[in-house]
C-alpha cells in the first residue's frame, strides 16, 4: 500500500484542503503517515498570505525535497495558495517538485498523485470559483471525506471559500476567489458526520463567516446556519471565527445569545482604530461601528469573549493614526488580540500605497499595541479567580506531566488562544470538566477541578 505524508500550513480554512485530499486519498486506499521518511508521496499544502508564511512554505518544500534522497519519496506535489499565486516560479526555481495544483483541484488529488507516481510533471490549475468548496466532481452537495488532522474532539466546518470584501491589504480574492458558500444542508450532513465520529467541538471557519450565505441565498445565513448546526445530536461547542464587524447582526447575536451550545465567544477582525486607515483599507466598518457590535455583544451575551486582530504599519499610518488604534484598543478592550505588522503584497491596492511605513516603525508600533493589549488581556483574566469554568481536557502538561493537564474553555480557540492548566487525576483528552481558577497569567489560567 502506498504511503501519503502531508505538511499542511497556514490557516484553518487551508488545513480543511489537507483534511479532504488525505480522505479523498484513503478512499482511493492510499495509507497515511506521519513519518515523511516513510512517505512515497508527499504532499505541500502552502500558505501564501503574507511574506513570512510564504518563506516558511519554501522551507517546508525544499525539507520534504530532501527526502528523496534520504527517504522513500518518488513524487513531491504542492498544492494551496503559494502555489495558486506563484505556480510559474515555484516550478522554475524548484525542480525538485513532481507536480503542483491549485487551490480549485484538492478534488483532482487522486489523479493527480497516480499521475505523478507514473512520472508524469502535472501543473493543475482549475479556476478556484469551480468546483465549489467540499465539491466532488463539482458537486457542492456532497462533503468529501476528511482526515482528520486535529485532535479526534475538535474539527473545522469550513461553510465557505473566496471572499469577495476586496480589503486593499489581501490577495486571498486573487488567489482563491469571490465567496463561494456551501449550501446550508451540506454543512449541517458534514456537523453530524463529524459528531457521530466523536467531534465535540464545531469551529465554523470561513474567510468572511458572517458574508456567508450572500451567494446563494441573496442574503446573509449565518444566523440560520448556526441554529441548524447547534441542533446536530453530539456536539457540545460550536465556535464562530472570522466575523466581519459591519455584518455582526442582532440576528446572529440573539443566536449566540439563545443557542446554549453556541459559544459564548466569537472573532470578529476590525484592524484597526483609525477611520482614516479603516477607510484606506477598504473596510466596511469605522470606529465608532466596531465599538457599538462590542456593546452589542456584552450586552446580550454576558461573559463573551471577544478575539480581535489589528494590523500596524499600514500604509500611510501616521503616529496620530496609531495613537487612535491605541484609544480604540482601551476603550473596547477584547479579551483576545492578535497583533500583525503589515506585509506589502503584489497585486494588492494597498502595494502602490504610499508612503510605506520603515520596519523599524512597524517593529516598535506592533510591541507597544502588543504591551497594551496583554495588560487588557491579564486584567480581564484576573476577573476570573475564584470562579467555576468549563474546560475541554486536550492533554497532559509537559510541565508537570504528574498532576496537570492541559485544556481550553469556550473563551479560547484551538491554536490561537490560551490555555488552562488543570491539576487532576484520571482525566482523558475531550473530556469535559468543571474546574475552579486559582490563578491567570495574561493569557492561560491555572485551575484545580471542582
Amino acid at each position: 500500500m502506498t504511503k501519503v505524508g502531508m505538511a499542511s500550513l497556514g490557516c484553518s480554512k487551508n488545513l480543511v484542503d489537507s483534511e479532504r485530499m488525505l480522505g479523498l486519498l484513503v478512499e482511493a486506499g492510499y495509507e497515511i503517515t506521519a513519518d515523511p521518511s516513510e512517505a512515497e508521496v508527499l504532499l505541500v499544502n502552502t500558505c501564501g498570505f503574507i511574506e513570512e508564511a510564504k518563506q516558511e512554505a519554501i522551507n517546508t518544500i525544499l525539507e520534504m525535497a530532501g527526502y528523496k534522497t534520504t527517504g522513500n519519496c518518488r513524487a513531491l506535489i504542492v498544492a494551496g495558495c503559494l502555489a495558486q499565486r506563484y505556480k510559474g516560479e515555484l516550478l522554475r526555481h524548484i525542480p525538485e517538485i513532481d507536480s503542483i495544483i491549485g487551490v480549485g483541484d484538492v478534488s483532482s488529488i487522486q489523479e493527480v498523485v497516480e499521475r505523478t507516481l507514473r512520472g508524469e510533471r502535472l501543473a493543475q490549475f482549475s479556476d478556484p470559483g469551480r468546483p465549489g468548496p467540499g465539491s466532488r466532481g463539482g458537486d457542492a452537495r456532497r462533503p468529501m471525506p476528511r482526515f482528520p488532522l486535529t485532535p479526534r474532539y475538535t474539527a473545522y466546518l469550513r461553510i465557505a471559500d473566496g471572499c469577495s470584501n476586496r480589503c486593499s491589504y489581501c490577495a486571498i480574492p486573487f488567489i482563491r476567489g469571490p465567496l463561494r458558500s456551501r449550501p446550508m444542508e451540506s454543512l449541517v450532513e458534514e456537523s453530524r458526520a463529524l459528531a457521530s465520529s466523536g467531534v465535540r467541538e464545531v469551529v465554523v471557519v470561513a474567510q468572511d463567516s458572517t458574508a456567508y450565505g450572500v451567494d446563494l441565498y441573496g442574503e446573509p445565513r449565518l444566523p440560520e446556519l448556526v441554529r441548524a448546526v447547534s441542533r446536530v445530536e453530539g456536539l457540545r461547542w460550536i465556535r464562530l471565527m472570522y466575523c466581519y464587524p459591519s455584518r455582526v447582526s442582532n440576528e446572529l447575536i440573539d443566536v449566540m445569545a439563545s443557542e446554549p451550545r453556541v459559544c459564548r465567544y466569537i472573532d470578529m477582525p476590525v484592524q484597526h482604530g483609525s477611520d482614516r486607515m479603516l477607510r484606506a483599507m477598504n473596510r466596511s466598518h469605522d470606529a465608532e461601528s466596531a465599538l457599538r457590535a462590542v456593546e452589542r455583544l456584552r450586552d446580550a451575551v454576558p461573559g463573551i469573549a471577544i478575539r480581535t486582530t489589528f494590523m500596524v504599519g499600514f500604509p500611510g499610518e501616521g503616529e496620530r493614526d496609531f495613537e487612535d488604534l491605541v484609544e480604540f484598543m482601551k476603550a473596547a478592550r477584547f479579551d483576545r488580540a492578535g497583533v500583525f505588522t503589515y506585509s506589502n503584497e503584489d497585486g494588492t491596492a494597498a502595494s502602490t500605497m504610499k508612503p510605506q511605513v520603515p520596519s523599524r516603525v512597524k517593529r516598535e508600533r506592533y510591541r507597544r499595541a502588543m504591551e497594551i493589549q496583554k495588560g487588557i488581556s491579564r486584567e480581564i483574566a484576573e476577573g476570573l479567580i475564584g470562579s467555576n469554568i468549563e474546560v475541554l481536557i486536550e492533554g497532559r502538561d509537559s510541565r508537570d506531566a504528574r498532576t496537570r493537564w492541559i485544556g481550553r474553555t469556550h473563551r479560547d480557540a484551538p491554536e490561537v488562544d490560551g490555555v488552562v492548566r488543570v491539576k487532576g487525576d484520571n482525566l482523558v483528552p475531550g473530556q469535559f470538566v468543571t474546574a475552579v481558577v486559582t490563578r491567570v497569567s495574561a493569557y492561560d489560567l491555572w485551575a484545580t477541578l471542582a
